[in-house]
This record gives structure tokens, C-alpha cells and sequence, in this order.
């Protein structure tokens, strides 16, 4: 676990982030917000590929991690790579979480989970919005 005082690659202000976003992605991406469950358009996708972030276009998941969690939000069971993901505590709903951020430019992607019983190689749910990703088709 890190803490979230690291120096990302990418940095914008603000502004620059509105500029680029629109307003659901910049509430996910920058300010650490959820998007709304089963409604995102990663959740059920099948397609192979690799899922960048909507931000910065850094790799962070592939398909082929991808998982039925049925819990409203795609489902991974790995990032791409350890450096790929920045991970934060979090106990802003007065619970202990992890925060999976971009490494690259530090927008919030979703949280990890451990220890759920799903049948995945690192008993591990990268619970992601699909709002804060981008899907590239092999």
C-alpha cells in the first residue's frame, strides 16, 4: 500500500481535467466518485482486448483478467502489471477499503477487494468503473 502523496507522470490541473472529461468523468476519474452499478458499458463486455485509462490512455487491465462478479462494476482479478495501479486506504465510508488509482496520472479507477471466495487465480475483485476506462479490441 502507498500513500497519495506520489508525483504522477501525467498532471493537469483542474481545469485541464474538466477541459478533457466530461462531467461524470471527471466526478469518477478526479474526484474519487462511483458511477452508478450495471450501468456502465465494461460490465458484461466479452470483448478481448486491453482496458486503458479514460484519463491518461495508460494500460492497466486486460481481458483476459476479466471476471463475471455479477456485482454491477467489471470485474478483474489483476492489473496488467503491479506498476500500472497506485494503491490508497480508504475510509471515507467508515470502512476500511483499498483505492486502486492510475499510476500514471493518479484518477481514481475503483477498489480492491480480497478474500470474497471467487473462484480467480488471486482470490482478488479490482472492482473498476467503466466510466474511468477505455477499451482497446485486439
Amino acid at each position: 500500500m502507498t500513500d497519495d502523496t506520489k508525483q504522477y507522470a501525467v498532471q493537469k490541473s483542474d481545469a485541464e481535467w474538466k477541459a478533457q472529461l466530461s462531467p461524470a468523468e471527471f466526478h469518477v476519474l478526479r474526484k474519487a466518485g462511483t458511477e452508478r452499478p450495471f450501468v456502465g458499458e465494461y460490465t458484461d463486455t466479452k470483448t478481448v482486448g486491453v482496458y486503458k485509462c479514460r484519463a491518461c490512455d495508460a494500460e492497466l487491465f486486460r481481458s483476459e483478467t476479466k471476471f463475471d462478479s455479477h456485482c454491477g462494476w467489471p470485474s478483474f482479478f489483476a492489473p496488467l502489471a503491479e506498476d500500472r495501479v497506485q494503491y490508497i486506504e480508504d475510509t471515507a465510508l467508515g470502512m476500511k477499503r483499498v483505492e486502486v488509482r492510475c499510476a500514471d496520472c493518479g484518477s481514481h479507477l475503483g477498489h480492491v477487494f480480497e478474500g470474497e471466495g471467487y473462484g480467480t487465480p488471486t482470490d482478488l475483485r479490482y472492482c473498476i468503473n467503466s466510466i474511468s476506462l477505455t477499451l482497446d479490441p485486439a
